[in-house]
């Protein structure tokens, strides 16, 4: 199973639309995970009727359309394996340790806010991984988005990909 893992799309706002080889990634996923913030519904109803499946949650920038439409945690199991996605995780320091403590169910949590690429894991076992955002890197060298494999219960080939500069 291919996975395709983003974040903080924030559209319109930080960009007119997602980026060309994001979204020609979607057509190879099986299941796409959205992390939040997606800001606008235009955007979740795009990647609904793209995908093959879609897995998504809200955000601190996501108004009451959105939170009507997606929860704040989603839990789901892909062949055996047990994976999480929330938007907000706190400060990067002590990330391990509350992730742990409050996910202690899950072998995977895909989380964003920060748009700072993410992937650790800890003593629990828990991975840890933040696609960052496609269209908003902050103060990052890039816009990036993930794509990773679920194989035999376990979670393969994690790669994170950068998006070139806007131009």
């Amino acid at each position: 199973m291919r996975l395709l893992l983003m974040s903080d799309t924030h559209l319109p706002k930080r960009a007119k639309e997602l980026p060309a080889q994001l979204l020609a990634e979607l057509p190879r996923a099986d299941l796409v995970i959205h992390a939040g913030d997606w800001v606008d519904t235009a955007t979740l109803d795009l990647l609904e009727s793209l995908s093959g499946g879609l897995v998504g949650v809200h955000g601190n920038n996501d108004g009451p359309d959105l939170r009507a439409r997606l929860p704040e945690v989603a839990r789901l199991d892909l062949d055996g394996l047990r994976l999480g996605v929330v938007h907000e995780t706190g400060a990067a320091q002590g990330r391990e340790r509350r992730c742990a403590e409050r996910f202690p169910d899950l072998d995977v949590l895909v989380f964003g806010h920060s748009h700072i690429p993410w992937d650790t894991t800890t003593d629990t076992g828990l991975r840890l991984l933040n696609p960052g955002s496609p269209t908003d890197r902050r103060r990052q060298p890039h816009r990036t988005y993930m794509t990773a494999a679920v194989t035999d219960g376990r979670l393969t080939d994690v790669l994170l990909h950068r998006l070139a500069p806007r131009g």
